[in-house]
Protein backbone atom coordinates (compact mmCIF):
# COMPACT_ATOMS: atom_id res chain seq x y z
CA UNK A 1 0.00 0.00 0.00
CA UNK A 2 0.97 3.65 -0.39
CA UNK A 3 1.42 5.74 2.97
CA UNK A 4 3.17 8.72 3.97
CA UNK A 5 6.24 7.98 6.12
CA UNK A 6 8.36 10.02 8.12
CA UNK A 7 12.03 7.97 9.38
CA UNK A 8 13.46 11.12 11.44
CA UNK A 9 12.10 14.27 13.17
CA UNK A 10 11.99 17.32 11.38
CA UNK A 11 9.77 19.38 8.99
CA UNK A 12 7.71 18.57 6.36
CA UNK A 13 10.70 17.35 4.26
CA UNK A 14 10.58 14.21 6.11
CA UNK A 15 7.40 13.22 4.79
CA UNK A 16 7.85 10.46 2.09
CA UNK A 17 5.43 8.42 -0.35
CA UNK A 18 6.38 5.00 0.42
CA UNK A 19 4.86 1.53 -0.81
CA UNK A 20 4.48 -0.68 2.93
CA UNK A 21 3.04 -3.03 4.27
CA UNK A 22 -0.47 -3.35 5.18
CA UNK A 23 -0.54 -3.00 9.24
CA UNK A 24 -2.09 -6.16 10.69
CA UNK A 25 -4.74 -6.46 12.83
CA UNK A 26 -5.17 -7.87 16.11
CA UNK A 27 -8.12 -9.60 17.72
CA UNK A 28 -10.07 -6.57 18.56
CA UNK A 29 -8.57 -4.16 15.72
CA UNK A 30 -10.54 -3.22 12.25
CA UNK A 31 -8.82 -2.81 9.20
CA UNK A 32 -10.00 0.22 7.26
CA UNK A 33 -9.70 1.34 3.47
CA UNK A 34 -8.75 5.18 4.18
CA UNK A 35 -11.04 7.28 2.17
CA UNK A 36 -9.70 10.24 4.02
CA UNK A 37 -8.03 11.66 7.06
CA UNK A 38 -7.43 15.11 8.51
CA UNK A 39 -4.43 17.29 9.68
CA UNK A 40 -4.05 17.15 13.59
CA UNK A 41 -1.55 20.30 15.25
CA UNK A 42 -0.13 16.37 17.47
CA UNK A 43 0.21 15.56 13.66
CA UNK A 44 2.75 18.05 13.68
CA UNK A 45 4.29 18.10 17.08
CA UNK A 46 5.07 14.31 16.49
CA UNK A 47 6.37 15.30 12.80
CA UNK A 48 8.85 17.96 14.77
CA UNK A 49 9.36 15.64 17.99
CA UNK A 50 7.91 18.63 19.97
CA UNK A 51 7.86 18.88 22.31
CA UNK A 52 11.13 17.16 23.37
CA UNK A 53 10.07 16.21 27.03
CA UNK A 54 7.43 14.24 25.04
CA UNK A 55 9.56 11.96 23.07
CA UNK A 56 9.83 9.06 25.71
CA UNK A 57 6.12 8.54 25.10
CA UNK A 58 4.41 5.64 23.33
CA UNK A 59 3.69 7.74 20.21
CA UNK A 60 7.43 9.60 20.04
CA UNK A 61 10.75 7.79 20.23
CA UNK A 62 13.96 9.59 21.52
CA UNK A 63 15.67 9.91 18.07
CA UNK A 64 12.88 9.04 15.73
CA UNK A 65 9.23 8.08 16.08
CA UNK A 66 8.42 4.69 16.88
CA UNK A 67 5.62 4.54 14.16
CA UNK A 68 6.74 6.21 10.71
CA UNK A 69 3.02 6.82 9.71
CA UNK A 70 1.30 10.31 10.98
CA UNK A 71 -2.14 10.37 11.00
CA UNK A 72 -5.26 10.02 13.45
CA UNK A 73 -8.03 10.92 12.31
CA UNK A 74 -9.89 8.61 9.95
CA UNK A 75 -12.95 7.69 8.17
CA UNK A 76 -13.16 4.62 5.61
CA UNK A 77 -14.27 1.09 4.70
CA UNK A 78 -14.33 -1.67 7.08
CA UNK A 79 -11.56 -3.76 4.53
CA UNK A 80 -11.23 -6.40 7.64
CA UNK A 81 -11.75 -6.96 11.06
CA UNK A 82 -10.45 -9.50 13.80
CA UNK A 83 -11.88 -12.55 15.52
CA UNK A 84 -12.81 -10.98 18.29
CA UNK A 85 -14.66 -7.58 16.34
CA UNK A 86 -18.40 -7.34 17.18
CA UNK A 87 -19.38 -3.57 16.29
CA UNK A 88 -18.70 -4.13 12.50
CA UNK A 89 -18.09 -6.00 9.53
CA UNK A 90 -16.74 -6.14 6.00
CA UNK A 91 -18.20 -2.98 3.75
CA UNK A 92 -19.20 -1.34 6.81
CA UNK A 93 -18.58 3.01 6.11
CA UNK A 94 -16.80 3.67 9.45
CA UNK A 95 -15.03 7.16 11.19
CA UNK A 96 -12.92 7.78 13.89
CA UNK A 97 -8.79 7.57 15.36
CA UNK A 98 -6.46 4.98 14.38
CA UNK A 99 -2.82 5.25 14.00
CA UNK A 100 -1.36 6.22 10.49
CA UNK A 101 -4.17 7.51 8.56
CA UNK A 102 -1.75 9.03 6.13
CA UNK A 103 -2.21 5.70 4.14
CA UNK A 104 -4.23 3.78 2.04
CA UNK A 105 -4.90 1.28 5.18
CA UNK A 106 -5.07 1.98 8.66
CA UNK A 107 -5.31 -0.04 11.83
CA UNK A 108 -8.16 1.15 14.73
CA UNK A 109 -9.29 -0.76 17.48
CA UNK A 110 -12.99 -1.48 17.23
CA UNK A 111 -13.31 1.01 20.37
CA UNK A 112 -12.22 3.62 18.45
CA UNK A 113 -14.02 3.84 15.24
CA UNK A 114 -18.20 4.33 14.97
CA UNK A 115 -20.26 4.18 12.33
CA UNK A 116 -20.03 7.17 9.47
CA UNK A 117 -22.70 9.79 9.39
CA UNK A 118 -25.11 9.04 6.82
CA UNK A 119 -25.19 12.49 5.78
CA UNK A 120 -21.28 13.03 5.49
CA UNK A 121 -18.87 12.46 3.00
CA UNK A 122 -15.31 10.28 4.03
CA UNK A 123 -13.70 13.78 3.65
CA UNK A 124 -16.31 15.62 6.04
CA UNK A 125 -16.71 12.79 8.66
CA UNK A 126 -12.82 12.41 9.03
CA UNK A 127 -12.71 15.97 9.48
CA UNK A 128 -14.34 14.76 12.98
CA UNK A 129 -13.17 12.95 15.24
CA UNK A 130 -10.51 14.65 16.99
CA UNK A 131 -11.95 18.35 16.81
CA UNK A 132 -15.65 17.06 17.17
CA UNK A 133 -14.16 15.22 20.52
CA UNK A 134 -12.13 18.10 22.07
CA UNK A 135 -14.80 20.23 21.43
CA UNK A 136 -17.62 18.20 23.01
CA UNK A 137 -15.43 16.85 25.95
CA UNK A 138 -14.68 20.64 26.66
CA UNK A 139 -18.18 21.98 26.48
CA UNK A 140 -20.44 18.87 27.66
CA UNK A 141 -17.96 17.06 30.33
CA UNK A 142 -15.94 20.00 31.99
CA UNK A 143 -17.55 23.30 31.66
CA UNK A 144 -21.39 21.51 31.76
CA UNK A 145 -22.60 24.35 29.61
CA UNK A 146 -26.48 24.67 30.49
CA UNK A 147 -28.73 26.26 28.41
CA UNK A 148 -29.08 30.02 28.90
CA UNK A 149 -25.64 30.20 29.86
CA UNK A 150 -22.86 32.81 27.72
CA UNK A 151 -19.92 30.62 26.31
CA UNK A 152 -17.28 32.58 24.52
CA UNK A 153 -15.12 30.88 22.21
CA UNK A 154 -11.46 32.39 21.33
CA UNK A 155 -10.39 30.71 17.49
CA UNK A 156 -14.13 30.01 16.17
CA UNK A 157 -13.07 29.51 13.09
CA UNK A 158 -10.79 26.72 13.60
CA UNK A 159 -10.65 23.03 13.38
CA UNK A 160 -11.93 22.91 17.19
CA UNK A 161 -13.19 26.73 17.27
CA UNK A 162 -16.22 25.60 14.39
CA UNK A 163 -17.43 22.25 15.99
CA UNK A 164 -17.15 23.95 19.50
CA UNK A 165 -19.50 27.22 18.66
CA UNK A 166 -21.85 24.58 17.10
CA UNK A 167 -21.79 21.86 19.97
CA UNK A 168 -22.31 25.23 22.58
CA UNK A 169 -25.34 26.20 20.29
CA UNK A 170 -26.77 23.12 20.95
CA UNK A 171 -26.34 22.71 24.89
CA UNK A 172 -28.58 25.71 24.34
CA UNK A 173 -25.77 28.63 25.32
CA UNK A 174 -25.67 31.99 24.05
CA UNK A 175 -22.73 31.78 22.07
CA UNK A 176 -19.98 34.19 21.05
CA UNK A 177 -17.00 33.44 18.93
CA UNK A 178 -13.91 35.64 18.66
CA UNK A 179 -12.09 35.58 14.78
CA UNK A 180 -10.28 37.45 12.19
CA UNK A 181 -12.00 39.80 10.07
CA UNK A 182 -11.77 37.37 7.04
CA UNK A 183 -14.12 34.48 9.24
CA UNK A 184 -16.70 36.88 10.72
CA UNK A 185 -18.81 35.31 8.19
CA UNK A 186 -18.55 31.94 8.14
CA UNK A 187 -18.28 31.93 12.19
CA UNK A 188 -22.05 33.81 11.60
CA UNK A 189 -22.58 30.95 9.56
CA UNK A 190 -22.57 27.93 11.72
CA UNK A 191 -24.58 29.96 14.78
CA UNK A 192 -23.04 32.06 16.42
CA UNK A 193 -25.21 34.84 18.39
CA UNK A 194 -22.15 37.15 18.37
CA UNK A 195 -19.53 37.00 16.62
CA UNK A 196 -16.38 39.52 17.46
CA UNK A 197 -13.29 40.80 14.96
CA UNK A 198 -10.32 40.45 17.11
CA UNK A 199 -8.04 42.90 15.27
CA UNK A 200 -10.63 45.50 15.77
CA UNK A 201 -11.74 44.67 19.34
CA UNK A 202 -10.16 43.16 22.42
CA UNK A 203 -12.94 40.76 24.34
CA UNK A 204 -11.55 41.10 27.54
CA UNK A 205 -12.30 45.26 27.98
CA UNK A 206 -15.82 45.35 26.67
CA UNK A 207 -16.98 44.80 30.03
CA UNK A 208 -19.00 41.40 29.00
CA UNK A 209 -18.56 38.58 30.85
CA UNK A 210 -19.12 34.83 30.06
CA UNK A 211 -19.61 31.76 32.22
CA UNK A 212 -17.39 29.75 30.20
CA UNK A 213 -14.65 29.91 27.55
CA UNK A 214 -12.70 28.07 25.35
CA UNK A 215 -9.34 29.69 24.58
CA UNK A 216 -7.90 28.29 21.15
CA UNK A 217 -5.96 31.03 20.37
CA UNK A 218 -3.46 31.21 23.73
CA UNK A 219 -2.42 34.53 22.56
CA UNK A 220 -4.27 36.61 25.75
CA UNK A 221 -2.33 36.99 29.19
CA UNK A 222 -4.77 34.92 31.51
CA UNK A 223 -5.36 37.88 33.62
CA UNK A 224 -7.01 39.40 30.88
CA UNK A 225 -9.16 35.55 30.37
CA UNK A 226 -10.10 35.75 33.93
CA UNK A 227 -11.02 39.68 33.71
CA UNK A 228 -13.39 38.65 30.88
CA UNK A 229 -15.08 35.73 33.17
CA UNK A 230 -17.76 35.93 35.83
CA UNK A 231 -17.16 35.14 39.35
CA UNK A 232 -17.97 31.86 39.11
CA UNK A 233 -16.58 30.69 35.15
CA UNK A 234 -14.89 28.62 33.81
CA UNK A 235 -11.68 28.87 31.53
CA UNK A 236 -10.04 25.61 29.55
CA UNK A 237 -7.31 27.00 27.80
CA UNK A 238 -7.02 24.98 24.39
CA UNK A 239 -4.27 26.47 22.81
CA UNK A 240 -0.66 26.69 22.94
CA UNK A 241 2.51 26.36 20.05
CA UNK A 242 5.56 25.08 20.26
CA UNK A 243 7.88 28.61 21.02
CA UNK A 244 9.34 26.51 24.39
CA UNK A 245 10.88 23.60 22.36
CA UNK A 246 11.10 21.87 25.24
CA UNK A 247 7.21 21.91 27.70
CA UNK A 248 5.44 23.31 24.42
CA UNK A 249 2.67 25.26 26.37
CA UNK A 250 3.45 23.54 29.76
CA UNK A 251 4.68 26.67 30.90
CA UNK A 252 1.44 28.11 30.90
CA UNK A 253 -0.48 26.11 32.04
CA UNK A 254 1.04 25.45 35.07
CA UNK A 255 0.94 29.61 35.23
CA UNK A 256 -2.72 29.26 35.04
CA UNK A 257 -2.78 26.69 37.25
CA UNK A 258 -1.19 28.66 40.05
CA UNK A 259 -3.68 32.00 38.86
CA UNK A 260 -6.76 30.36 39.38
CA UNK A 261 -5.63 28.77 42.97
CA UNK A 262 -6.82 31.57 44.79
CA UNK A 263 -9.97 32.67 42.71
CA UNK A 264 -13.44 31.28 42.99
CA UNK A 265 -13.66 31.13 38.87
CA UNK A 266 -12.21 27.87 37.59
CA UNK A 267 -9.59 26.20 35.44
CA UNK A 268 -10.94 23.21 33.08
CA UNK A 269 -7.44 21.42 31.96
CA UNK A 270 -8.06 18.00 30.22
CA UNK A 271 -6.43 15.59 27.85
CA UNK A 272 -9.25 14.54 25.36
CA UNK A 273 -10.09 10.70 25.94
CA UNK A 274 -10.86 8.77 22.63
CA UNK A 275 -14.14 6.99 23.23
CA UNK A 276 -16.74 5.08 20.91
CA UNK A 277 -19.55 6.99 23.19
CA UNK A 278 -18.93 10.56 22.11
CA UNK A 279 -18.40 9.50 18.81
CA UNK A 280 -21.53 7.78 18.38
CA UNK A 281 -22.97 11.53 19.87
CA UNK A 282 -21.26 13.45 17.43
CA UNK A 283 -22.78 11.12 14.51
CA UNK A 284 -25.92 11.89 15.77
CA UNK A 285 -25.83 15.26 16.41
CA UNK A 286 -24.56 15.30 12.67
CA UNK A 287 -27.57 13.51 11.43
CA UNK A 288 -29.64 15.98 13.39
CA UNK A 289 -28.09 18.51 11.49
CA UNK A 290 -27.05 20.21 14.91
CA UNK A 291 -23.28 20.23 13.55
CA UNK A 292 -21.63 20.21 10.18
CA UNK A 293 -17.98 20.24 9.70
CA UNK A 294 -16.48 22.69 7.75
CA UNK A 295 -13.43 22.08 5.48
CA UNK A 296 -10.54 24.63 4.42
CA UNK A 297 -9.16 23.06 2.10
CA UNK A 298 -8.46 19.25 0.53
CA UNK A 299 -5.25 17.83 -0.28
CA UNK A 300 -4.30 14.11 -2.19
CA UNK A 301 -2.13 11.56 -0.43
CA UNK A 302 0.96 12.97 -2.21
CA UNK A 303 0.18 16.40 -0.81
CA UNK A 304 0.57 15.44 2.39
CA UNK A 305 3.49 17.49 3.39
CA UNK A 306 2.16 20.78 2.11
CA UNK A 307 -1.48 19.44 3.39
CA UNK A 308 0.22 19.55 7.72
CA UNK A 309 2.35 23.09 6.48
CA UNK A 310 -1.06 24.49 5.91
CA UNK A 311 -2.54 23.33 8.62
CA UNK A 312 0.24 24.69 11.02
CA UNK A 313 1.22 28.41 8.83
CA UNK A 314 -1.76 29.10 7.32
CA UNK A 315 -4.57 29.74 10.04
CA UNK A 316 -7.39 27.59 8.63
CA UNK A 317 -10.90 28.18 8.37
CA UNK A 318 -12.27 24.51 10.02
CA UNK A 319 -10.16 21.15 9.20
CA UNK A 320 -7.85 19.82 6.64
CA UNK A 321 -8.35 17.40 4.71
CA UNK A 322 -6.63 14.43 3.02
CA UNK A 323 -8.37 12.38 0.37
CA UNK A 324 -7.23 9.31 0.02
CA UNK A 325 -8.79 6.89 -1.63
CA UNK A 326 -10.99 7.41 -5.00
CA UNK A 327 -14.62 6.78 -2.18
CA UNK A 328 -13.64 10.27 -1.07
CA UNK A 329 -13.45 11.75 -4.29
CA UNK A 330 -17.32 12.93 -4.02
CA UNK A 331 -18.78 16.20 -3.17
CA UNK A 332 -19.15 17.70 -0.05
CA UNK A 333 -22.44 18.12 1.83
CA UNK A 334 -21.24 21.19 4.13
CA UNK A 335 -18.78 24.14 3.93
CA UNK A 336 -15.73 24.13 2.02
CA UNK A 337 -13.51 26.60 1.75
CA UNK A 338 -10.53 26.59 -0.82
Amino acid sequence: MKAVVQSEYGSAEVLKLQVIDRPEIGEHDVLVRVGAASVNPGDWAIMNGLPYIARPAPLYGLRKPRHGVRGTDVAGVVDAVGTGVTRFRPGDEVFGWCRGSFAEYAAASEERLALKPANLSFKQAAAVPMAGTVALQALRDHGNVQPGQKVLVNGASGGIGTFAVQIAKSLGAEVTGVCSSASLELVSSIGADHVIDYTKEDFTRNGERYDFILDNAAKLPLSSLRRALTPQGMLVPNGGGFEHRWVASGGRLIGAMVSFRFVSQSLGRFLVAQKHEDLTTLAEMIEAGEIRPVIDRTYSLADTPQAVEHMERGHPRGKVVIAVDQIAAGGETGTTHD
